[in-house]
């Protein structure tokens, strides 16, 4: 029999290509994990979908995970690979597992643990510590294969313990033989593989105990040796997340550490209910920045960053209630048995509670900023759909609401609380964010936050949402949306050989049903180590995802194939294109 021309063909599909251009029909030929031919009429493959009618676009490249202990015992990482990522970045705002100590491990877990929601049992049972330093790390996870591609960067907060012991985790000042070797560290990381280093400067970023991540207020001399270690190695980007309490003063740091390393640097950009124009004045400084030659992003949310409540989750309206707390131990069916019983119920809604904390003060009680979570999710709801509003069209109280939702589904209702990107009650600042001409979309954190917040589906409600359904604004074009999470994410951290339909490619695609593209609820799986839970979330029209041009996933379900691997460090674009 003779040999066919290509191991894949997508067939007849409208092709998205990530350039931003316009869509085109043709056909994909896929050969050696590569795109080979893009036409008419291509010669048949040795496997073929067809895509009449369908979007045919490259994978999804998301730049802000926390896979960092799911990758070393899971080999779908989902909810990403759900979405159509084909690669994923993780070890993002300077938490992850390695370099370590064996001494420190339980260290480690409890910033996590609290940073991340990721339980201590969990993690106690998943990670396999088969490492020390940054690069044996690298080496376990290139020995593990996977259902999407991932690459991992150097975080802070291990990097700091590592070198500094007690003295990291207590955020003393770095000595100057402290700086050197983090920066060793970094140089080495760097020539090993990592594709790059990422810290964490803001407090909603604390260990289980309630101390803050050690990077905190690390020095800019400490930062700066950081990124000159990785100027040695001539690779890396930097990645950081910051509370901007001195927004000028802060980003001009941020400015000077790319001016010194040269290396890339991204930034988390949100609105916050604290100062709801911040934003603005730090993009116009990071116009700024770009147009001096400076290579810097802001990494944005194209939805609210948004808290999930339930009975089943970490937090609900009445976690500090004493009534509550007399059953929270008990299993969801007597929970929910319990909360029916009417004279339990008029306990526990008649409690008065001094809410104790922050969050708790804020959040457990924000009414009319809280939402009932539907089975598609609205991410952009108005005030009348508040549980305030809903309880005042009702004549009932607020919690009344709240509990009842909840206590739907069998105990599997959830609230949707929105607190970054939503400061106005809608989504013109996310808007105003995607279309900048020096953001990307990110901040998903996939494979984190698992039983508070579900925002792994960012790629499928930023196609939804901005290209279709959005009626309280202006919309988004497709070949924007797909170029932004595509070609732009791969771009900003050095991805070249990925994020377009391109000859020479990576054969990394998406066919999509894009009229019967849906985002389902997020829902509770109990499939971690220990049996511990986290929140999923799903999508139907995803016909087909390819990674290296063998199909993983077909309408949502996995193949088997598990063609993904680490990536150890940037990759440059095939010659041909370079030369473009």
């Amino acid at each position: 029999m003779a040999e066919r021309a290509f191991d894949l063909v997508i067939r007849g599909g409208k092709v998205v290509d990530g350039t931003g251009g316009p869509a085109f029909e043709a056909d994909v030929g896929v050969r050696d994990g590569l795109i080979a031919a893009i036409g008419k009429d291509l010669p048949e493959g040795a496997r073929e979908i067809d895509a009449a009618g369908r979007l045919v676009t490259p994978g999804f490249v998301d730049i802000h995970t926390h896979y960092d202990g799911q990758a070393t015992w899971d080999e779908r990482l989902q909810p990403s690979s759900w979405h159509g990522v084909t690669t994923a970045v993780m070890g993002n705002c300077g938490v992850g597992f390695a370099p370590c100590r064996p001494q420190d491990h339980d260290r480690l877990i409890r910033l996590m643990e609290g940073v991340e929601d990721i339980p201590f049992p969990v993690l106690t049972e998943g990670l396999p510590w088969t490492w020390e330093s940054f690069p044996d790390y690298l080496d376990a996870i290139s020995q593990r294969r996977f259902d999407i591609d991932i690459a991992a960067q150097l975080p802070h907060a291990a990097l700091r313990v590592y070198v500094m012991g007690e003295r990291g985790s207590n955020r003393e000042p770095a000595t100057a033989q402290d700086i050197a070797a983090m920066a060793a560290i970094a140089k080495a990381a760097m020539e090993a593989g990592a594709l790059g280093f990422s810290t964490s400067r803001t407090l909603n970023h604390r260990t289980s105990d309630g101390q803050p991540t050690p990077t905190l207020t690390a020095g800019e001399d400490e930062l700066t040796g950081i990124a000159l270690g990785m100027k040695a190695a001539g690779k890396g980007v930097l990645q950081l997340v910051s509370d901007f309490q001195n927004p000028a003063e802060e980003f001009a740091m941020f400015r000077r550490l790319v001016e010194k390393s040269g290396r890339p640097l991204s930034f988390t950009l949100a609105q916050s209910a604290r100062g709801k124009d911040g934003w603005k004045l730090l993009l116009g400084a990071l116009e700024a920045a770009v147009d001096a030659g400076l290579p810097m992003k802001a990494q944005v949310a194209g939805r609210p960053v948004g808290v999930l409540f339930g009975l089943e989750l970490t937090v609900n309206p009445f976690s500090q209630h004493q009534t509550y707390r007399e059953i929270a131990h008990l299993p969801l069916t007597e929970r929910v048995a319990r909360l029916s019983d009417p004279a339990f119920r008029a306990r526990l809604l008649n409690e008065v509670v001094d809410a104790r904390g922050p969050f708790a003060g804020s959040a457990l009680r924000a009414w009319d900023n809280m939402f009932l979570m539907s089975e598609q999710p609205d991410y952009e709801p108005t005030e009348a759909d508040s549980v305030k509003s809903i309880a005042a069209g009702r004549g009932l109280w607020p919690d009344e609401v709240a509990l009842d939702h909840m206590l739907s589904n069998g105990g599997r209702g959830m609230l949707y609380h929105p607190f970054l990107n939503y400061a106005d009650g809608s989504l013109d600042p996310s808007f105003a964010m995607l279309s900048h001409r020096d953001t990307v979309p990110g901040l998903s954190d996939g494979g984190a936050h698992v039983g508070m917040i579900c925002d792994g589906s960012f790629p499928t409600s930023n196609i939804t949402h901005w290209t279709r359904d959005r009626t309280r604004g202006p919309k988004l074009g497709l070949e924007a949306v797909i170029r932004m999470q595509t070609r732009d994410t791969a771009a900003a951290v050095g991805l070249l050989d990925r994020g377009q339909i391109a000859v020479g490619l990576r054969a990394d695609i998406n066919v999509i049903d894009y009229d019967g593209l849906t985002l389902h609820a997020p829902a509770v799986a109990y499939d971690l180590p220990a049996g511990g839970r986290r929140l999923v979330q799903r999508a139907d029209g995803y016909v087909a995802t390819v990674v290296a041009g063998e199909i993983t996933y077909r309408d949502g379900e996995p193949t088997g194939a598990l063609p993904g691997r680490l990536v150890r460090g940037a990759r440059s674009a095939p010659v041909a294109m370079a030369a473009e």
